[in-house]
């Protein structure tokens, strides 16, 4: 295995059949030692967070891949907290595709004078770069397509798989009486047929849940969604 990439969350590395390897950490994202799922820095480490994190992943793209809707996922292995996935091209240096039920968060910091906390939304589906420097700016589809990062069928394309696949994600959860508040997928193009198609993860560690109002943490979300 080659290492091609290091990240927040996870590793990254290149395997000789032309597959990727990911290696999940127990670091999550945050500020001050508190989780933020929208947040640009590692804000703490969790003692296992790797490996829940890599349950619900799992159990997620399964679901996903029954549904036949396209991700980047081959297998996964929880006790080295690996999976294996298929190569793909991110947009441009990297979008966040986020999907939105309540107004919480980043969503109610910057519209405040208009929408109350915990609102409900309609399936809010934005997109932000993933810039550190710049904070993730929100991104409008106009500009996706002027700046060549995508074009605006493509936008189309990731709009309706992010509402497809946060309503899976919702339904799922609701089973278990937790309703999602909201949820960050990446998407990359997959394939010599340049399929745009889900990478990166499903887990607690990118959304907000919630179970009688209140906040379940990653480690615990794992427990709820996958204990029999």
């Amino acid at each position: 295995m080659k290492s091609i990439y290091t990240g927040k969350t996870k590793d990254v590395y290149a395997l000789e059949n032309g597959n990727y390897l990911l290696k999940f950490k127990d670091d999550v994202t945050g500020e001050n030692g508190v989780f933020d799922p929208g947040a640009n820095t590692v804000g703490l480490t969790l003692e296992g967070a790797g490996r829940a994190g890599l349950s619900l992943t799992k159990h997620f793209f399964e679901i996903l891949k029954e549904k036949e809707i396209p991700t980047h996922y081959i297998e996964a292995n929880i006790e080295e907290a690996t999976m294996t996935v298929k190569p793909a091209t991110v947009f441009g240096r990297g979008l966040e595709v986020i999907c939105r039920y309540k107004a919480v968060g980043s969503f109610l910091r910057r519209y405040g004078m208009y929408a109350e906390e915990g609102q409900p939304l309609d399936a809010f589906v934005e997109v932000t770069l993933k810039d550190d420097e710049r904070q993730d700016p929100p991104i409008s589809e106009d500009a996706l397509d002027m700046l060549g990062i995508l074009t605006k069928a493509e936008y189309t394309v990731l709009k309706n798989l992010t509402e497809q696949i946060g309503n899976v994600v919702k339904d799922e959860l609701a089973k278990k009486d937790i309703e999602l508040y909201d949820i960050k997928f990446e998407f990359g193009r997959v394939g010599e047929d340049k399929q745009i198609a889900l990478i990166d993860e499903i887990s607690g560690g990118n959304m907000r849940a919630y179970k009688n109002g209140n906040y379940i943490e990653p480690l615990e979300l794992e427990k709820l969604m996958l204990e029999v």
